[in-house]
């Protein structure tokens, strides 16, 4: 496969059926649209997902993609640029600092609703239908199109269906019914606000520290520290079960798990029980073997969820909506246009994936962050700030 600057041909797609409605849903609908195809969000859920989720950043690739699609200034308007990170021990010891490339835009921290609503209220601006109360429950296809049934007994038919449903994703399974399970990094995964803590940190600048366990964390608009950390566990409850431990008891359990933690004992300690987030178990999406078949295909965290240790999961699903339109707009068919979208996208986010999944290891106790190798800040985030798709390029398959 290469790239050159002629002129692509089209695939003949002009429709297309968007399958989920967070952060790759309106991405992939605007991406659509700027190359010619009209595509309508179909969501689960009844409304848009307000209050839904805790924080999470946008890395500078993912604004970067943004920007391809004219969506960059609406999420930097609710962002709060935290271009820094610190590098600590579980100790207090400093052991790497980087104060971020002065030629990229700052990583954003966000609420990820936030997110959600920027980008959903941006493509309705630009046009995009969303359709709420959609369940999608199975898909049919003809030489010609394919048809989407939802759950309320309605359907709706395009020239493409595109799976951009999450890490539990109904249309992956459509797609390959022995499609992977998301893989549990052995780790509870919890968010919140220290008031009066005493823990320093300069704004702008996102601190980690390792140890036995980790935590996150930065100084937030009101001055207050948002932190995030994760619970050691082997057998994690289910979402149900989750839910019905009070956070008291939660918080309990981080605070003796991060006693003698600096700074997370702190941090703990000056956490109140309702500023408690319980954010759920840490998951990843193994290598999926079959991204697309037919006219249906995958994008974002249904086809790529990297784990939140990677901080690159919203920005990965942008990268990959925008070059899932790239490839439709320049390749004559939808299986060439797919096959060229994931041979793209796969070496890079499977890459990403991994290194999280190491990560993952050490926030689980399974692996001693002393005996990992880390490159410097700079040499880690290069290649995944950097990079960069380039609309103008078309996209060829060559044999």
């Amino acid at each position: 496969m290469n790239i050159h600057d002629g002129q692509g041909v089209s695939t003949g797609v002009r429709t297309a059926l968007v399958i989920g409605g967070g952060v790759a849903g309106p991405v992939t609908a605007l991406a659509l649209r700027k190359a010619g195809i009209t595509a309508t969000v179909h969501e689960a859920y009844p409304a848009a997902a307000d209050g839904v989720g805790a924080w999470l950043a946008l890395a500078p690739n993912g604004l970067t993609a943004l920007r391809t699609i004219g969506a960059d200034k609406a999420v930097e308007a609710i962002g709060q640029p935290v271009p820094g990170v610190v590098m600590a021990d579980g100790a207090g010891h400093r052991m790497a600092g980087f104060g971020g490339f002065t030629e990229l835009p700052a990583s954003l921290a966000m609420p990820r609703a936030a997110l959600f609503r920027a980008l959903t209220d941006h493509a309705v601006a630009e046009g995009v239908h969303f359709a709420y109360g959609k369940r999608l429950v199975s898909a049919e296809e003809t030489p010609d199109g394919v048809t989407a049934h939802f759950a309320d007994g309605t359907s709706a038919t395009a020239d493409i269906l595109i799976g951009a449903d999450g890490i539990r994703s109904t249309v992956r399974t459509l797609i390959d019914p022995q499609a992977p399970d998301p893989e549990y990094g052995g780790v509870l995964s919890f968010g919140g606000h220290a008031t009066d803590s005493g823990v320093e940190a300069e704004p702008g600048t996102m601190y980690f520290a390792f140890g036995r366990t980790f935590i996150g964390y930065w100084q937030g608009p009101d001055g207050q520290l948002i932190w995030f950390a994760g619970l050691p566990t082997d057998t994690p409850p289910g979402p149900a079960e989750l839910a019905q431990v009070p956070a008291a008891e939660w918080l309990a359990k981080l605070r003796e798990v991060y006693a003698g933690h600096v700074p997370g004992e702190r941090l703990l300690r000056h956490t109140d029980p309702e500023r408690l987030i319980t954010v759920g178990r840490m998951e990843r999406m193994p290598s999926v073997p079959h991204w697309h078949r037919g006219r249906m295909v995958l994008v974002g965290d249904s086809a790529h969820a990297p784990s939140s240790s990677s901080g690159q999961g919203a920005s990965l699903a942008i990268e990959s909506a925008v070059e899932l339109a790239r490839c439709l707009r320049d390749l004559p068919t939808p299986t060439e246009a797919f096959a060229a979208y994931v041979g793209l996208r796969r070496p890079r986010v499977e890459a990403i994936g991994q290194n999280a999944a190491t990560a993952n290891k050490i926030k689980a106790g399974k692996a001693e962050a002393a005996a990992v190798t880390f490159p410097t800040p700079e040499e880690m985030f290069r290649p995944l700030h950097f990079h960069r798709i380039d609309w103008e390029q078309r996209v060829t398959v060559t044999a």
